[in-house]
């Protein structure tokens, strides 16, 4: 049976775990086109059509259905897109800061090494023991390579030499495993 854009998103809201695949297939190319513009690593771009998804299912109670959805779908996938960029900026920064006062340190140093005010900082530790107790609840096959991709920030050529796994096995697991973590996130799983 078809429905219609707006049946589908009242579907997704009752919970229809069908719906929302319909959703995400209809618009999935539409915002990879949007925000892909953005960033160099296709990892990158995986990130935020995953987020975007999950921010606006997060949000579909809330939307207006007298208005287009993909507009607004498309305007969550921009903000989600600059947000990611500031943060890869905050972390480059960060990097660099670290780098450059291990080479000017003194003995006597301890200066602050982050720009993070209190409160990013206990946001980013929620986000971060959110996040581990995701990938903790994945199974097995998915984890260890989860764990390297997302907390240790590996490249899938490192990923596959400490594992010892083929490059390609490495690719198909990251991207099953973000699924797995998308379908966990939608569905609170882990609180």
């Amino acid at each position: 049976m078809e429905y219609n854009e707006k049946e589908l998103i009242q579907k997704a809201i009752q919970g229809d775990q069908m719906a929302y695949r319909a959703i995400y297939q209809i618009h999935e190319k539409a915002v990879r086109g949007r925000v892909s513009g953005y960033f160099k690593w296709k990892a990158d771009v995986d990130d935020v059509v995953s987020e975007s998804f999950q921010k606006a299912f997060v949000a579909l109670p809330a939307f207006d259905t007298s208005r287009e959805f993909r507009p607004w779908l498309l305007t969550i996938a921009t903000r989600t897109a600059l947000d990611h960029l500031s943060t890869i900026r905050r972390e480059s920064e960060k990097k660099e800061g670290i780098l450059h006062k291990a080479e000017q340190e003194s003995p006597e140093g301890g200066a602050q090494l982050t720009d993070f005010t209190p409160e990013e900082e206990i946001i980013n530790d929620e986000v971060h023991q959110r996040l581990m107790a995701f990938i903790d609840e994945l199974p097995s096959l998915y984890k260890d390579v989860m764990i390297k991709y997302m907390i240790e920030e590996l490249e899938y050529e490192e990923i596959a030499k400490e594992l010892d796994l083929e490059l390609n096995t490495v690719r198909t697991r990251i991207r099953r495993g973000k699924q797995h973590l998308a379908q966990m996130m939608l569905r609170g799983e882990v609180e």
